[in-house]
């Protein structure tokens, strides 16, 4: 049949062949193909390409084939020890004289090291107060400090004991990226071990004169090793796109616990959310759905997706509708279709509002799972009085 070219007619056809749960969303070579078979239309190409490419629910679920959007930004480099510090927690450690935690301060510049023994329940005035004690009061206040956490990796009970010559011995041997030790780049010299190694005082002006010079092809290796690693990572990444305020866009869920029945249903990218600020280059802040209290509005580019916005006029989406409860995201069971027995447990056959897709639409669920919905329970069984049930179980 050959039909005119008009959108309205396309926009129909499409949402038959497309939309529709027993054309499976197809791809646009496969819609193409069954849009030909019963119909032609001159500019029907081109449309098809814009419907599927802007399909929001294929979009919630697609890979992403292009490399991760942001280019490395390294850290400036610091101008001298102790500018410039990185702290970290390592927790969750064998009781050793009432420590659990180890407080890893590392000087960026040098890369001195300092553990602290405390605790993971330390409050932000004992923090200080730590900090006080062994950094301030041996190299004054950091211009900048930046904060994080590692896991654990000690096995022993006495590592307290051991911890200032783990230290020591840190910082006594080269660094990678300094081509020297942190000692010799703060001090311009290598720590003794024994008095045998003692010599004669160097004048103060010289040692003065050396430390600089130490320095100075310190700040020269870091930015070898800074350019090389930059050149490294920036292989499997890609100049970010620009966003600006009001562009939607796909959040990806990789960090976000999904409130969704099962894992099997999560999607890949949520939203899509307008952009309110651009943070910088590689962060951006978004308007993210009021229940979402806890998560911050601010994202890294490489967690965002632009939108495919679509031009098809009188086309409307329509996401999946949460219910709330108590607060809390929940989906909504259209109906039950079956039941089972499975290691003496009950498990339901559910089908869920709001999908199309039969890979989507229905799961197997415990019983426990929907303690909401106890009149579709009690309608499933007034139905099929001879399926598994509640007492099935307990015989």
């Amino acid at each position: 049949m050959v039909v005119p070219n008009d959108p309205t007619i396309q926009l129909s056809i499409l949402q038959k062949r497309h939309d529709s749960p027993l054309a499976g969303h197809p791809g646009q070579e496969k819609t193409l193909k069954l849009v030909k078979r019963d119909f032609h239309c001159s500019g029907m190409t081109q449309f098809i390409k814009d419907y599927v490419s802007s399909f929001q629910q294929f979009s919630r679920n697609k890979n992403i084939h292009h490399k991760k959007f942001g280019l490395l930004k390294p850290l400036l480099i610091p101008n001298g020890p102790w500018i410039c510090l990185s702290m970290e927690f390592i927790t969750q450690l064998p009781l050793s004289k009432s420590f659990e935690s180890i407080l890893v301060i590392v000087d960026r510049f040098s890369k001195m090291v300092v553990f602290i023994p405390t605790m993971s329940s330390i409050t932000s005035l004992n923090l200080a107060h730590l900090f006080i004690k062994n950094i301030f009061s041996k190299h004054g206040f950091p211009s900048r400090i930046v904060s994080g956490r590692v896991p654990l990796f000690y096995h022993q009970d006495d590592w307290n004991t051991w911890l200032p010559l783990a230290e020591f011995a840190y910082n006594n041997s080269d660094h990678s990226s300094t081509k020297q030790s942190p000692f010799f780049t703060v001090y311009g010299r290598d720590p003794q071990f024994d008095s045998a190694h003692i010599t004669q005082d160097t004048p103060a002006g010289n040692l003065s004169t050396k430390i600089q010079s130490v320095q100075q092809d310190v700040k020269r290796e870091l930015k070898v090793a800074m350019n090389r690693f930059k050149r490294y990572a920036d292989k499997s990444r890609a100049s970010p796109p620009v966003f600006n305020p009001g562009d939607m866009v796909w959040l990806s869920s990789k960090n976000i616990k999904s409130t969704r029945p099962t894992k099997r249903l999560s999607e890949r990218w949520l939203g899509p959310f307008p952009i309110l600020k651009k943070i910088s280059t590689h962060a951006y802040y978004l308007k993210l759905p009021s229940q979402w209290k806890s998560i911050h509005p601010v994202f890294h580019i490489s967690l965002l997706e632009p939108v495919k916005t679509s031009t098809i006029p009188n086309r409307h989406q329509e996401p999946p509708p949460p219910i709330i409860i108590e607060e809390e995201e929940e989906w909504e069971v259209s109906q039950i279709l079956d039941s089972k027995l499975k290691r003496r447990k009950l498990w339901y056959l559910v089908e869920w509002k709001g999908f199309s897709q039969d890979s989507e639409r229905s799961t197997w669920e415990p019983a426990e799972n929907l303690k909401n919905c106890p009149e579709l329970v009690k309608d499933f069984h007034s139905l099929y009085p001879d399926k598994p049930g509640p007492n099935s179980s307990k015989s």
